[in-house]
């Protein structure tokens, strides 16, 4: 498979590749031997429509739906969109509750740490662009733990954060953060490193999400968490993509950070999402923290 480099530190752009020719075309195990050594991948000039963009999700693993995960039962899966449209084709308010969600995923995260189990792969497909604007970045937490000071990787090694979806929603509005889909799930703790069960490669595991360090203090953890984020989220480690209708973006949710970035809001920009679970060969017994037995 031809490839170009994505960003000095990480990332590949695949070409000539039909994703809805998988599984068929056999591309699959190449690509995710890709994305197992690179981290991000971009495939341009894509026709993923809802069927293909899900059989690309399902050959990484399950498919993440967070509607089942809160009921507690099957519940149908409908593909996340990332947009600013309304159901009778306007936008939505700048100032609504909506749009503030959408601001609150321009702080830099890591999706789903909330979750009973997080997720391994986000694979996001534009269906449609602003003029200008809107991009996506992204920022690998592999190579800049590879690079962190020594001083500040001493506090992090070992540590467990403690990550809570309302914290990174309180950045943006208390109302928001109050909604009660922001608080349905408890505080969830995980391992700070997160090696990569292929490569070897350590990677931080972090989120705007995170609000907390086992044993320091509220202040000093945040304080650290901040200092973290602000080291990985520096320009050399950072990738800004600006999209184009067809583009597919998929990254690793283990080892890279990413936000959004706004545009006119009077314009819209839909984006459609499908997170995988990570599972036992992604590596989630090194992060999991397993409660101990009564």
């Amino acid at each position: 498979m031809k490839t170009t480099p994505l960003h000095p530190k990480f990332g590949v752009i695949c070409h000539d590749v039909d994703l809805c020719a998988l599984p068929q075309s056999g591309d699959f195990a190449e690509i995710r031997a890709l994305f197992e050594a690179h981290s991000a991948l971009l495939f341009r000039g894509q026709a993923l429509d809802d069927a293909p963009h899900l059989r690309l999700a399902e050959l990484f693993g399950p498919v993440e739906n967070r509607e089942a995960m809160a009921a507690g039962r099957a519940i149908d899966f409908e593909i996340p969109q990332v947009s600013n449209e309304t159901k009778d084709g306007a936008v939505s308010d700048a100032e609504s509750l909506h749009t503030l969600n959408l601001q609150a995923n321009m702080l830099w995260h890591t999706d789903s740490t909330f979750l009973p189990i997080p997720a391994l792969v986000n694979i996001l497909t534009a269906k449609v662009v602003p003029s200008k604007g809107g991009q996506t970045e992204l920022a690998s937490t592999r190579a800049a733990w590879a690079e962190m000071p020594p001083d500040m990787k001493a506090p992090l090694q070992d540590a467990i954060i403690w990550h809570r979806l309302s914290n990174s929603r309180a950045k943006i509005s208390d109302e928001l953060a109050a909604l009660p889909e922001m608080r349905q799930w408890p505080d969830r703790p995980w391992r700070s490193i997160w090696p990569n069960p292929v490569t070897g490669e350590k990677a931080l595991y972090i989120a705007s999400h995170a609000f907390a360090i086992e044993g320091m203090g509220l202040a000093e953890g945040a304080a650290l968490i901040e200092e973290a984020i602000a080291f990985c989220t520096q320009p050399d480690y950072v990738y800004s993509h600006p999209w184009q209708v067809g583009d597919v973006l998929i990254w690793d949710e283990r080892a890279i950070l990413h936000r959004g970035q706004p545009w006119p809001y009077a314009e819209p920009r839909t984006l459609k999402s499908i997170c995988c679970s990570a599972g036992e060969g992604d590596g989630l017994a090194a992060v999991q923290i397993i409660p101990a037995a009564l």
